[in-house]
């Protein structure tokens, strides 16, 4: 029997639930049990993946091909547990599909309403694919009080009297504010917000009140005597020195221990915390530095890169290093040698990442050519690795070398896919068709090239399966005239068909993939790609 945990939050946005419920996760898990965390995101969007980066931060894939909110990348590394089209739902999907059901008349003349048809929806996809888990997580987006997710309140309300009793439990992530010019910390915000989720009909059962300052005793029992809480179910979330020492930062606040206690759990085995307290020790004692330079078009907002900022993390882990990155504006590159040199020359590594649409894409060119020129090692993901096809052509010879994603060209270097192979068959997609859901999504199959430098960082292996996101391909009828310019294709797809993998024999390290290797780093467990790629830049640094 799967005992389910709902996490909501109030008072701001981005107090952390998403961090707040991977660690707690991570720290059931270190008590041995089976964990699954979900998502349930109030906007109207079927999935993100039409939303700007600005707009919403990264768009996490899963093995399956669902387009999901980033908040799953954090429940992925913390737990190692796969995520998958399940585990995230929006209000975009259930009105889609209680729509489609109200067309083909599934409903027999009934009135369609949010309860019971929208709740009800709702409550079978927390309820499905429990898959003898012991605990599944559902963080509820957005705050209490928003219009937009009144019937995910009302569904977890509904479940709550539904499942078995001390079958479910509520925690409520709040914040705790200092005022500087009072000098004190102030509950009233707190007191407001549970006040609002009572009025929803959920009672709290944890508070995990976000400050920056400690919280006092005397206002813990303020908290609890106000919010109808037990003093000790009142735990302090205070600023950690990095989102890898939260689960033992939450430990030692004794959340994981008043989460079993509200299920009536009092025998449970302490949780073995050593891989998280090895992470922690990597993170704040590392034995050197290197700087990255992340040459991107969505470098204003870090979240554009979330997993990718942590694949670097996760890399310098790996060779107890500090990774110093360096975001680098793509569009800042106009062409002028020495402004480039200035840009590039203090890097040990470049990484060029994904992205979509023409705006940057010179600047990501000038710095693929200025890494195979110096010697500096290089990684390019999934536009990365075709802006390293359209430099190779282009010092080819193949002047007007470009993407069809760019427009019209004589030289289609990198073209629009139209038709590929996955486990379900034939997938095809037609140029002006719908963007959301078309692209190349989730988990395929690659062979790499007998003694090629990937088969080394792979430890030797000849097959891998990794995430992939893009509606373009390296042209095929370009590979014989780019390996001549010394650009080696040591990855294809399993037909042979579709390029994955470029590498340059001749340099330090020099690495681009068609797929986004960064969706499966964990810290306790680092991309074997980024953990190479840090390993360069470290011997780079020793060459400066």
């Amino acid at each position: 029997m799967a005992r389910y945990i709902f996490i909501t939050g109030g008072v701001v946005s981005s107090l952390g639930k998403g961090l707040m419920a991977a660690s707690l996760a991570a720290l059931l898990q270190a008590r041995g049990y089976k964990v699954r965390i979900r998502k349930f995101d109030p906007y109207l969007n079927v999935d993100p993946g039409t939303m700007s980066p600005y707009q919403h931060g990264e768009v996490y894939v899963t093995d399956d091909g669902a387009e999901t909110d980033l908040d799953l990348g954090h429940y992925e590394r913390f737990t190692g547990v796969s995520a998958r089209q399940s585990d995230n739902i929006t209000s975009g999907r259930v009105y889609r599909d209680i729509i489609a059901k109200e067309r083909r008349g599934d409903y027999l003349g009934a009135t369609v309403q949010v309860i019971p048809h929208v709740t009800d929806a709702i409550k079978e996809f927390a309820l499905a694919d429990q898959d003898g888990h012991d605990f599944i997580l559902c963080e509820i987006g957005g705050t209490v009080g928003d219009i937009e997710s009144l019937p995910f309140m009302e569904a977890i309300r509904q479940l709550r009297y539904d499942l078995e009793p001390l079958q479910t439990l509520s925690v409520h992530v709040t914040l705790v504010p200092y005022i500087a010019a009072a000098g004190e910390l102030k509950t009233k915000p707190t007191q407001h917000s549970v006040r609002e989720l009572a009025s929803l009909g959920i009672k709290p059962d944890v508070l995990l009140c976000r400050a920056e300052h400690p919280i006092p005793d005397g206002e813990r029992t303020k908290i609890a005597n106000f919010c109808n809480v037990r003093k000790e179910a009142v735990i302090p979330a205070l600023d950690a020195s990095s989102i890898y020492s939260v689960p033992l930062q939450y430990h030692e606040a004794g959340l994981d221990g008043e989460v079993l206690r509200g299920f009536g759990i009092t025998d449970a085995k302490d949780p073995d915390l050593s891989r998280w307290n090895d992470v922690v020790d990597r993170r704040e004692n590392p034995e050197g530095e290197v700087t990255i330079g992340v040459v991107g078009k969505y470098v204003g907002l870090q979240d554009a890169y979330k997993s990718l900022n942590e694949a670097l993390v996760h890399g310098g882990m790996a060779n107890r290093v500090k990774v110093n990155i360096r975001w680098i504006d793509a569009e800042i590159f106009t062409g002028d040698e020495e402004e480039i040199i200035a840009a590039l020359e203090p890097l040990h590594g470049i990484l060029v990442p994904g992205g979509f649409g023409e705006r940057g894409s010179e600047g990501k060119i000038s710095s693929v050519r200025f890494a195979r020129e110096r010697n500096v090692p290089f990684f390019g993901i999934c536009l990365g690795m075709q802006m390293a096809c359209v430099e190779a052509a282009r010092a080819a010879g193949v002047e007007r070398a470009s993407s069809t994603e760019f427009g019209d060209t004589a030289e289609p270097v990198v073209g629009i896919i139209t038709e590929w192979m996955s486990e379900e068959g034939i997938q095809e997609r037609q140029e002006g068709g719908d963007m959301g859901g078309t692209m190349r999504l989730g988990a395929y199959d690659a062979k790499l090239s007998e003694n090629s430098h990937v088969a080394q960082i792979y430890g030797g292996a000849l097959e891998i399966s990794e995430r992939h996101r893009h509606r373009y391909e390296v042209n095929a009828a370009y590979i014989d005239r780019l390996q001549a310019q010394g650009l080696v294709f040591s990855g294809m797809s399993p037909d042979g068909l579709l390029p994955e993998i470029v590498e340059r024999p001749d340099h330090p390290w020099f690495v681009g993939v068609q797929f986004h290797p960064e969706l499966k780093s964990r810290p306790f467990d680092p991309h074997p790609l980024f953990a190479g790629f840090v390993a360069a830049a470290v011997e780079q640094s020793r060459l400066v």
